[in-house]
């Protein structure tokens, strides 16, 4: 068995070896070195303890953590498998303050010494959790982690502000990937410590720098992660409400997935990792040029499909008869109107000549019928004052003056008084049968 060197006064290890069995000469190996601490520790029993839950992050299935004291002086490493874990009842995370039955272990491979956990249940929670929770719900309330007050990140920014720690993986992540995505692109960095006491007074008098320059135009805060402990200064309320109050855009890249400071909250934009924060900073420079290329092709293909339509409507209106042919169309019509032409011609000639034929019709009525023609034929009209018609020789005795009314004009005369009916006749007939003159 490997031997132990003990302090003078103290008790040797039951099993262990007197130190002079252990020589530069014969000297003890690791692995029975780690043997024998490992037998030592498996002599332990398990114990209940009661600490708050700095780190809780899950692995296969498995609970890889850290309990601190209340005092904060004193901080152990445990293990939680995954058996254990599923009959849990509490539902347990970082920040919480429990009670837990733990027993020593030792790796002889790794030469870890952790605990692992057989029970663990709720005392409340952690003093650090619930001022946080306390402070989370107040900022809540006051809307600083409203979405509509975040500010949209810019789409190219010209130059990035990086606020990280000095040659810290982050940092790389943050350089490299930014770097990978967009070759041109340009930071401007201030390193601060990214845990401790001077965490916060470092990281406001970067934010304050970067955001007073006008060429910054997004502000990134990166970390590697960590636990809970360890990040307390991203919960801090001064940089919760001066990065709520920076005028340029700010994205905090913290930790992973399960890290989640305030920080995170009141940010504009919140990235899992350093990684995850260049990636949704920087445009891919191949993604770009790879979706110019298929806009490009789109618009093509949109532009040749239009023009090939345009063609064949083009086509199918060419195809028409009346566009084949015009003439025929205008042909057709010419027909038609000299049809309707001649048509009408022709009812007009008919309604005319029936115009004519009535009209002659009710001239030789009206010529009968007409006092001029009997005037015409020899007759005369006599009338004395006023237009009274003379129809008796009585109306009209001697020295009546009378108006005598024939074909072609009046003539006025003066009554001699009547006469017998039968020279008057005979008058008559004398002048009708008188020769004529010429």
């Amino acid at each position: 068995m490997t031997s132990f060197t003990t302090a003078p006064g103290e008790a040797t290890p039951p099993d262990a070896v007197h130190p002079r069995d252990s020589s530069p000469q014969t000297p003890t190996s690791v692995a029975r070195l780690s043997e024998t601490i490992r037998d030592f520790v498996q002599r332990w029993g398990a114990v209940w303890v009661e600490g708050e839950i700095t780190a809780w992050n899950v692995r296969g299935g498995h609970v890889f953590g850290r309990l601190k004291d209340a005092s904060g002086e004193a901080l152990i490493s445990f293990r939680l498998w995954s058996s254990t874990l599923q009959r849990l009842t509490d539902d347990l995370r970082a920040g919480d303050r429990v009670v837990a039955c733990v027993k020593p272990d030792y790796f002889v491979k790794t030469g870890d010494f952790t605990f692992t956990v057989s029970a663990m249940r709720h005392t409340g929670l952690g003093d650090q959790l619930e001022r946080l929770e306390r402070l989370r719900a107040q900022l809540r309330t006051e809307g600083l982690f409203d979405p509509a007050r975040k500010r949209p990140i810019p789409f190219l920014p010209h130059v990035i502000g990086l606020i990280t720690g000095e040659r810290s993986d982050a940092e790389k992540d943050v350089h490299r990937n930014a770097e990978l995505r967009w070759p041109q692109v340009r930071f401007r960095t201030v390193h601060v410590a990214v845990q401790g006491e001077r965490c916060v007074p470092e990281t406001l008098a970067a934010l304050q720098r970067l955001d007073a320059d006008p060429e910054v135009d997004v502000i990134v805060i990166a970390r590697g992660g960590g636990d809970p402990q360890t990040l307390l200064g991203f919960s801090d309320e001064r940089l919760v409400r001066a990065v709520a109050a920076a005028s340029t855009p700010v994205v905090s890249a913290i930790g992973h997935e399960n890290d989640h400071p305030l920080l995170d909250d009141v940010a504009d934009l919140r990235a899992s990792t350093p990684t995850d924060a260049a990636k949704k900073v920087v445009p891919d420079v191949a993604e770009q040029r790879a979706l110019v290329q298929q806009l490009r092709s789109r618009t093509r293909t949109r532009l040749t499909q239009r023009i090939a339509h345009d063609i064949a409507q083009l086509e199918q209106l060419r195809s028409r008869p009346v566009l084949r042919d015009p003439e025929s169309l205008l042909t057709g019509r010419a027909q038609e109107l000299w049809t309707l032409q001649s048509r009408g011609r022709e009812q007009m000639s008919r309604r005319m000549d029936a115009g004519a034929r009535t009209t002659a019709e009710l001239r030789a009525s009206l010529r009968a019928l007409s006092p001029g023609a009997t005037l015409a034929r020899g007759y005369a009209i006599a009338h004395i004052g006023d237009g009274v018609i003379v129809r008796d020789a009585a109306q009209a005795p001697v020295g009546t003056p009378v108006t005598v009314t024939v074909a072609q004009g009046s003539f006025a005369a003066r009554s001699e008084g009547s006469v017998a009916e039968d020279a008057d006749r005979g008058a008559s007939g004398a002048e009708e049968t008188a020769p004529d003159p010429s």
